[in-house]
C-alpha cells in the first residue's frame, strides 16, 4: 500500500514541477503557497483515512492547552512587550530626535514621568501614589516584572512627588 502512495506522490510532484515551471516569476509565490495549503490538507486527510491522524491531534491538544495557559501572562506584559519592540526598531518613545535622549543619560524629565505613571498633568499627589501601586503591582521582579520598568517606575514618582 504504501507503494500505491509514493507512486501518487511522484506523480503529484512531477505534475505540480510542470505546472510550476509554466508560471511567471510574480505567479509563483501564490502558487507555492496555495500548493503547501493543499498538501497539508490532503496530508492531515490521509493520516485520517489510514488512521495516523491520533498523534497530531494529541500534539495540537497539548499546544493548544499552553498556548491557553500562558496566554494571560503573555497579554500581561504586552504593553512592556511593545514598548521594548517599539524602542528596538527604533521608533519608541525614546529614539534619537525625541526628547528621550535625556532619558538615556540618566535624567527623567515630568513629561516623561507623566506618561511612565500615566496620570495626567493635573493628578494629584494620591493620584501619582496610586498609579505608582498599580504600576509596581503588575512590574515588580519579585513578580515576574522587570527591574528596569520598576526603577523607572520609582524615580517617575519621585520626580512627580517632588514637584506636588
Amino acid at each position: 500500500m504504501i507503494r500505491v502512495y509514493i507512486l501518487i506522490f511522484i506523480i503529484a510532484a512531477v505534475f505540480w514541477f510542470k505546472v510550476f515551471l509554466q508560471k511567471s516569476s510574480d505567479e509563483r509565490k501564490p502558487y507555492i503557497k496555495k500548493s503547501v495549503l493543499y498538501a497539508i490538507a490532503l496530508s492531515f486527510l490521509l493520516l485520517a483515512i489510514i488512521g495516523r491522524l491520533s498523534w497530531i491531534v494529541a500534539a495540537l491538544s497539548v499546544l493548544m492547552a499552553f498556548v491557553l495557559r500562558f496566554l494571560p501572562l503573555a497579554l500581561r506584559y504586552a504593553p512592556q512587550l511593545q514598548r521594548l519592540w517599539s524602542m528596538f526598531r527604533g521608533r519608541g518613545n525614546f529614539t534619537a530626535g525625541n526628547s528621550g535622549n535625556a532619558h538615556h543619560a540618566g535624567v527623567m524629565t515630568a513629561e516623561e514621568a507623566y506618561k511612565i505613571l500615566g496620570v495626567s498633568i493635573s493628578a494629584t499627589r494620591q493620584e501619582i501614589i496610586e498609579a505608582h501601586r498599580k504600576l509596581m503591582l503588575k512590574n515588580h521582579p519579585d513578580r515576574g516584572g522587570s527591574s528596569y520598568l520598576a526603577a523607572q517606575i520609582n524615580r517617575a514618582k519621585e520626580i512627580l512627588l517632588k514637584n506636588k
